[in-house]
């Protein structure tokens, strides 16, 4: 059984960074990303990556800001963020086997999630 445990959140001034992480306990999946949801909005996609090949994709919102990795030896994915907003406010999940379709991302699983507060 998979699991998949993040942290990093916390409170940060605009302009600031933090680094998420993504502990996974299992077998990691092809694609695995981010998601985010900020109070009264759906769950959005964020950055997604091949385990085996890198960075994949960024939405338009964080590219350039945020960079996704992964640490192999570690089984553990990251999400380097810089350049916060207080737009970027949210409840940050990670998540794996995410396939696209419909014109967004998917995913079947997910982190508990972690806090994310930008301050003005």
């Amino acid at each position: 059984q998979v699991q998949l445990v993040d942290s990093g959140g916390g409170l940060v001034q605009a302009g600031g960074s933090l680094r998420l992480s993504c502990v996974v306990s299992g077998r990691t999946s092809k694609v695995m990303g981010w998601f985010r949801q900020a109070p009264g909005k759906e769950r959005e996609f964020v950055a997604a990556i091949q385990w085996a090949g890198g960075a994949l994709d960024y939405s338009d919102s964080v590219k350039g800001r945020f960079t996704i990795s992964r640490d192999n030896a570690q089984n553990t994915m990251y999400l380097q963020m810089n350049s916060l907003k207080p737009e970027d406010t949210a409840i940050y999940y990670c998540a794996g086997d995410l396939s696209f379709f419909g014109g967004n991302y998917h995913s079947t699983y997910w982190g508990q999630g972690t806090q994310v507060t930008v301050s003005s």
